[in-house]
């Protein structure tokens, strides 16, 4: 899977976390890039107000959710105080119960990130001590070992959070800011760090969220961004290559079906095409061509649809952002119903179903943006299609086989995302004996589509090269500017135009990591403006 990670030497500025929700530029800015994290005062204040409800509570002689009773279908055992340093531990242990491939380091930083911001909410009742080691493992670069299966996504991300948990207690195993896989005690003492003895409360509060499927979701989110405006550049270099108007493009046609995406998509494609000599050269009376196939003559209704459902995901994920995610949840006196005191309510918030809808629908919308990638690509290489241009892109046909298994490699992708495009949120498993009878399977439609955004990067990439060799091949035309400086782009990077067949992975790997870095989009963006 290709990774979204940047490698810099200089780590952003510092996170300042507040009771107000974590921005998704602070998302990447952590998780992604490795900057710190401080709690500010008012999140401190917040905790210290938590944390007090909770030990008024720990000491009545009533008995409370998950702080003085067991957990799930064990709720009815309540703990004596002696008991309750161990009922935390127990938890934490027990429900690391996660197996196979260890997931992205951004992931887990993500998710770490998004639980502490809950944590400075006040409405989890975690100590300040332990907020404050968890934003020092951020800001360390120590980063736990956590594995791809475990998660229902109900009481949110349990496993996950749970190998994070055992970190901050000094067990398990984390990276360190190197990249060694150490001992979490050994990393923690290596800069310096104590661990915590979890009290009341606190196991409930570090576990019980859906931070890692919204950590995936926001950067998927952030990469479809990137990525939907350089599918609009690809299509643009299809219809320049396979000689297709641009006339379908423009705004009059698009207002008479006004999705807001649409409309972005198809300006984006006439401002692309802007100055080509290659779409000037087949508009006069002698062009008989009545309309372009679908997957050129489309291409604005398929991206503006995927960007329309890219915003509602994305609004899904700003409320979630805005969400304190905890069962129980600690109100304060101020919080509450008039006339009542501090108090923990237990509650059904930490359910992923929200995120896991959304997570599933953008798997479908890259399967789509990556199929008609796919069938704009085919057209290239099919003589009987292509108007003109030698089968396969070939430089000798016959001799050589040109970009056809490139072809092949985008097929094989896009199978792949439209089983990826299959749901995981419909799916659910009953489990602690019933008592979580309904889940949401968010962590695993988080998972899939994570594969996805990877898919449709080299898709995309596959349609660029393809068209780029292809431009070349229309020569002595030029191609518009925009366009043009992606084919230069991609011939400073060592991705040859047409010759004879040559070692073609490389290429392609050179391509993907291209568009990935947002390089091909840029390389337009120099020459003509930003893109919508």
């Amino acid at each position: 899977m290709h990774q979204h990670q940047s490698h810099e030497r200089t780590p952003p500025a510092t996170s300042v976390l507040g009771v107000g929700p974590v921005t998704p530029e602070q998302l990447l800015a952590v998780a992604r890039h490795g900057g710190g994290v401080r709690l500010g005062d008012d999140a401190v204040a917040a905790i210290e107000r938590g944390r007090a409800v909770v030990e008024e509570l720990a000491a009545a002689p009533t008995p409370a959710y998950g702080i003085s009773t067991g957990f799930g279908a064990l709720a009815t055992r309540h703990i004596p105080t002696e008991l309750r340093a161990q009922l935390q531990r127990s938890l934490v242990r027990s429900h690391a119960a996660g197996s196979g491939p260890e997931v992205e380091t951004e992931v887990t930083r993500g998710l770490m990130l998004l639980r502490l911001s809950t944590l400075a909410t006040g409405h989890t009742g975690i100590r300040l001590e332990t907020a404050q080691l968890l934003a020092d493992l951020l800001t360390h670069r120590i980063t736990p070992v956590v594995h791809e299966h475990g998660s229902l996504g109900c009481s949110g991300d349990l496993a996950p959070l749970s190998h994070c948990a055992l970190a901050l207690m000094g067990e398990g195993t984390v990276r360190d800011a190197a990249g060694a896989l150490v001992p979490a005690a050994d990393a923690l003492a290596a800069v310096g760090l104590r661990p915590v003895e979890l009290a009341a409360k606190e196991g409930l509060a570090l576990i019980n969220g859906t931070d890692g499927m919204l950590a995936m979701l926001l950067m998927a989110i952030a990469d479809l961004r990137v990525l939907l405006r350089t599918a609009d550049v690809a299509a643009a270099m299809s219809v320049e290559g396979q000689l297709g108007t641009d006339r379908v493009f423009a705004a009059d046609l698009q207002a008479l079906r006004p999705h807001p995406g649409q409309a972005a998509s198809a300006a984006n494609l006439v401002r692309l095409l802007e100055g080509s000599a290659v779409v000037a050269s087949h508009r006069g009376p002698e062009c008989h061509r009545v309309q372009d196939a679908y997957s050129l003559r489309c291409s604005p209704q398929v991206h503006g649809a995927a960007r329309d459902t890219l915003e509602h995901c994305d609004l899904v994920a700003s409320r979630e952002l805005a969400s304190a995610v905890d069962n129980p949840v600690v109100l304060a006196a101020d919080d509450g119903q008039d006339g009542q005191g501090g108090r923990v309510e237990s509650n059904g918030n930490f359910h992923g179903a929200p995120v896991a809808y959304a997570l599933d629908f953008l798997a479908i919308v890259a399967a789509d943006v990556a199929s008609i990638s796919e069938r704009r690509t085919d057209r290239f290489l099919d003589k009987a299609r292509n108007h003109g241009l030698p089968p396969f892109l070939a430089h000798d046909p016959g001799v050589d086989s040109g970009l056809m298994i490139a072809q092949y490699t985008q097929a094989a992708i896009v199978s792949e995302m439209k089983r990826l495009a299959a749901p995981a949120s419909v799916d659910s498993i009953p489990s602690s004996a019933m008592q979580e009878d309904h889940v949401s399977m968010g962590w695993s439609a988080a998972r899939k589509l994570r594969r996805a955004v990877d898919g449709l990067t080299r898709v995309v990439a596959i349609e660029v090269l393809t068209a780029a060799r292809a431009l070349d091949l229309r020569a002595p035309l030029a191609p518009a500017p925009a366009t043009a400086a992606v084919v230069a782009l991609l011939r400073e990077a060592g991705v040859e135009g047409p010759g004879p067949d040559r070692h073609l992975s490389p290429e392609i790997e050179t391509t993907v990591g291209l568009v990935a870095s947002g390089a091909v989009l840029s390389a337009v963006e120099h020459q003509i403006g930003a893109l919508a």
